[in-house]
């Protein structure tokens, strides 16, 4: 299996609800996000790439357009936006794209991680 990453930042806030009284992250705050996607294929295409990286750019444009320095409660409509929540977004974003999406990781910080994996 020949596998890929490609990685991308962005900066947002949020605010997660329903959590227990004085948790801070009820509170409204911000994250640099990093986010990782990852294909894989069994096979190379023709070009001898499981994707050009250059076709993953549109994964840039849109976090740059859609989601960098945003409120991502409002932007997902969400009242609960986890990293878990997040990367599941960005999950299907990609595969709805590139089939060979097998995963996506999302950091709020750099000592955690959150992924979605089919």
């Amino acid at each position: 299996m020949y596998r890929i990453t490609k990685e991308s930042h962005f900066s947002a806030s949020h605010q997660l609800f329903g959590l227990r009284e004085g948790h801070p992250c009820a509170r409204l705050h911000g994250h640099n996000y990093i986010v990782v996607v990852e294909l894989a294929a069994e096979e190379l295409g023709e070009t001898g790439f499981v994707r050009d990286y250059h076709d993953l750019g549109a994964l840039k444009a849109y976090i740059d357009e859609e989601l960098d320095h945003r409120h991502l409660n409002e932007v997902l409509g969400d009242g609960c936006v986890t990293a878990e929540r997040l990367a599941r977004h960005f999950h299907d974003w990609c595969a709805a794209r590139w089939p060979e999406v097998a995963a996506v990781r999302v950091s709020e910080t750099p000592k955690t991680w959150a992924e979605y994996r089919p």
